[in-house]
């Protein structure tokens, strides 16, 4: 039996005919959304075959089935990491079993470091693009022409549209821009957040990137927004650390729950 296959019968026992309208996964610090999430079944990764078993602080390790605003949702409380595991491919099986579920919207969300300073801690920026030359594609060992996705259009517009009309809606500002991928854990040097601007990054983290491959190929329409947490490298006063991360992550998230309650309140 695939992994796959034995984590959905995980899901059939515990919540017998449920169906995703949107899924979702959660980065460092953003578990705050859990809370929103009403009719709540929670499974821990662990009873999951082929899902992450987080190593990370502000990664919960559970997929919780409920529903948002009205919107039915599966959501991921914690992602893998390919500095984890030296392997950028291990949301696949995750991934394969929120799209058997039915849905094909995917909403990704991750802790970055800003290198706008109009983008200051406590923001948030909507993903239009991303930067992946630095860690290996996840698709590397596939088999078959659906390996070759096509990325001239990453990020869903139409999804995107619709957080952005629904941030300033609320009054909330949502800045739109690039994303790097770095590998990490560690952070980035100053220099290279300048090599990174130069190449037209705007936020830069360690996740993300890999899944959108991922769940491009599994034909998912996928957004995903950035917490700004930091100032990246030599931007900022402060020193990077995780804990700064999980520290600052609150107020981005607290204006991310608004923002997807509103949303999938308009969406029901």
């Amino acid at each position: 039996m695939s992994k796959v296959k034995a984590a959905l019968d995980v899901i059939a026992a515990k919540a017998p005919g449920f169906r995703a309208q949107v899924a979702l996964v959660l980065g460092s610090g953003l578990g705050g959304v859990i809370d929103a999430v009403s009719d709540a079944i929670r499974i821990s990764y662990a009873e999951l075959p082929g899902f992450p078993r987080p190593t990370v602080e502000g990664h919960g390790g559970q997929l919780v089935l409920g529903r948002i605003g009205g919107v039915s949702v599966a959501v991921m409380q914690g992602r893998a990491h390919y500095y984890e595991h030296g392997r950028s491919d291990l949301m696949s099986e995750p991934l394969e079993t929120l799209r058997e579920l039915g849905t094909d919207r995917l909403i990704l969300t991750n802790a970055a470091g800003s290198l706008i300073p109009e983008a200051s801690p406590g923001n948030l920026m909507l993903i239009t693009d991303h930067i992946s030359l630095f860690g290996p594609n996840p698709l590397i060992g596939y088999h078959g022409n659906d390996r070759f996705v096509g990325m001239d259009v990453p990020y869903d517009p139409e999804i995107g549209s619709g957080l952005k009309n629904t941030a300033a809606e609320l009054g909330i500002d949502l800045f739109e821009g690039t994303y790097c991928w770095c590998t990490g854990p560690s952070f980035e040097t100053p220099a290279e957040i300048r090599a990174l601007k130069t190449f037209g990054a705007d936020a830069v983290g360690m996740s993300t990137v890999p899944e959108n491959i991922l769940a491009r190929r599994l034909g998912f329409r996928v957004a995903a927004v950035s917490n700004i947490t930091n100032l990246a490298a030599g931007m900022g006063p402060t020193a990077l650390s995780h804990e700064q991360t999980l520290e600052m992550a609150k107020e981005g998230s607290a204006n991310l729950i608004k923002i997807l309650l509103r949303y999938f309140s308009s969406d029901a």
